[in-house]
């Protein structure tokens, strides 16, 4: 059986989404964000950094949440929750599944680590708001696009499962300006899919 290895408010919720959405059976090690837990030796031998998500299939073991996707994906669903390579809409697939890691991550990253991760006598407030500013500027073009759309291609698929799971987190952390109506919709309509309930209230 699938085992994920599991930390609330992070990207290991993707997983969980998605082993949702395919009705799939899966176990699920719900680990304490704490040195303790991440920095173990057991979980370093999962993962050297001590990160999540970690996903376990028989004697298989892979990290990152992207490739962990790619993975379920092709081995559980025939490639499914993404457009055929001759579809219109799959170089956009390939975009925007990409555009969380490259452009949205990196400063939604910062923020985390100067509101959470350091004390706060090591904390940054220059460094947080510049974070916040390109977290919100990287989320413009994502808000233009989906100005026609209900999801990031048009049918829902696994680019929303990377971009649409950062686009909630950056709204959480109050980088979706009141301007950007489309990314408001998108998350509220992302938010009210039973799979990803289940993912973001997993504690």
């Amino acid at each position: 059986m699938l085992k994920v290895h599991f930390v609330a408010n992070t990207r290991a919720g993707r997983i969980i989404w998605l082993l949702e959405e395919l009705s799939l059976e899966y176990e699920v090690n719900i680990m304490p964000f704490s040195k303790e837990g991440l920095k173990s030796d057991e979980h370093r031998a999962r993962h050297a950094l001590g990160r999540v998500p970690v996903l376990e299939d028989g004697e298989v073991s892979i990290f990152e949440s992207g490739a962990i996707i790619e993975y379920i994906l092709a081995r559980y669903k025939d490639g499914g929750l993404k457009p055929k390579v001759d579809s219109p809409e799959f170089p956009f697939y390939l975009q925007w599944f990409h555009y969380c890691e490259g452009m949205v991550m990196p400063p939604m990253n910062q923020i985390v680590i100067q509101t959470i991760i350091l004390p706060p006598d090591r904390r940054d407030k220059n460094v947080l708001l510049q974070a916040q500013k390109l977290l919100t500027k990287a989320l413009i073009p994502v808000n233009k696009n989906l100005a026609d759309k209900d999801y990031l291609i048009g049918d829902f698929s696994a680019a929303d499962l990377m971009l649409g799971h950062a686009c909630f987190m950056s709204n959480r952390m109050g980088c979706v300006t009141d301007e950007m109506t489309h990314i408001k919709t998108y998350v509220d309509r992302i938010s009210a899919r039973p799979a990803f309930k289940k993912a973001i209230e997993l504690k």
